[in-house]
């Protein structure tokens, strides 16, 4: 026991050991104050218009605090290794350097996706934000692994090199993830849908919400509410349909009354035309055709060509709905009668003898 504690006391008497407490103590005391210092200024940037301040602010958080620490050891690591005279001394400036970019690099990874937040919330599309989100992110991990393998001693040249070689390799043998990766691309630079979007195919079975846009695969949330993944090189040779880019919602119903009705035909159809015309919900600007039509088999036939100003699935069928019950009231109103199929049979009168 005493042979622990003096040998305790000839540790503790060094002066390197009590360096390193120091640079411990004041590695907690900086964190300390680096994490005060950020609650208060995200409390600051709270109050401001921009939004800008709130995401570096969040960005830093975790950042700083990694940072503080790995250079309090790192100092620590220095003073152990100038008291012992280590060969590990010439692996502390290397190895901080290292977690200096990664840092750094996680800093920037948190921002680009707090920004990608930001431009979302301030009604930014959300395929363009993701697009360029991923792509500025994609961008610092490779300058951060490219910058860590120079400190390591590996030739960046040779690196590219073997890379532009194992790129033609990888070409081939992944020919069709490359498809996916320029298919999305593709998506990307022409946007022929975006998240939220209602498409379909007429050439596929592919019809539902746009929920994702990967590099590789879109995800679908079918009307059934079932995920489609389908990969992205698939639009490439596919027709696509975007219902939710269109301007308006047509109504095409064609009517039919009948023969004993013949005479009402036109002040019916007169009629209709007028209320259309007035209907609040109707978009004037577009076609607008009322107009008797056909003799049908058993029916006197007139149709209704218009356009609603609502494009939203839901107030479209409440539209619709209300204006064909109109039809039917102007047309019972007239003292008409919708027509049904119905058949004549003549017979005829028997020989006399």
């Amino acid at each position: 026991m005493e042979e622990t504690l003096s040998e305790l006391e000839r540790l503790l008497a060094r002066p390197d050991v009590i360096w390193v407490f120091l640079v411990v103590v004041i590695t907690l005391f900086a964190n300390y104050l680096a994490r005060r210092l950020l609650l208060q200024l995200e409390k600051q940037t709270s109050r401001t218009d921009t939004v800008w301040d709130d995401a570096l602010v969040r960005s830093a958080r975790k950042p700083l605090a990694w940072l503080i620490w790995a250079l309090g050891v790192a100092w620590a690591a220095e003073i152990v290794a100038a008291g012992t005279e280590s060969v590990l001394s010439a692996m502390i400036d290397p190895t901080r350097f290292v977690a200096v970019v990664g840092l750094l690099a996680y800093f920037l990874y948190r921002f680009v996706s707090e920004a990608e937040h930001v431009f979302i919330r301030n009604g930014a599309d959300i395929t363009t934000a993701n697009a360029v989100a991923k792509l500025l992110r994609v961008s610092v991990i490779i300058t951060a692994t490219l910058m860590v393998l120079q400190t390591l001693g590996v030739s960046i040249s040779g690196v590219l090199a073997f890379g532009g070689i194992g790129g033609i390799a990888v070409g081939f043998a992944a020919k069709d993830l490359l498809a996916n990766f320029f298919g999305g691309l593709m998506v990307y630079l022409d946007r022929p849908f975006a998240v939220g979007d209602w498409i379909r195919s007429p050439d596929r079975n592919i019809e539902g919400t746009v929920e994702q846009i990967g590099w590789r695969l879109t995800i679908i949330r079918t009307f059934d509410q079932r995920p489609l993944y389908v990969p992205n090189s698939v639009f490439a040779t596919i027709s696509l349909e975007n219902p939710s880019r269109m301007h308006n919602r047509r109504i095409f119903e064609t009517i039919g009354l009948r023969y004993d009705d013949a005479a009402k035909v036109q002040d019916i159809v007169d009629e209709v035309r007028t209320m259309l015309s007035e209907h609040p919900d109707i978009d004037t600007g577009r076609t607008l055709i009322v107009n008797f039509n056909a003799f049908g088999p058993s029916s006197l036939d007139f149709f209704v060509y218009t356009f609603t100003k609502t494009t939203n699935w839901v107030e479209y069928h409440g539209i619709k709905e209300r204006v064909l019950l109109q039809i039917f009231n102007i047309i019972d109103g007239h003292g008409a009668e919708i027509a049904f199929p119905t058949q004549t049979l003549h017979m005829a009168e028997p020989e006399q003898p």
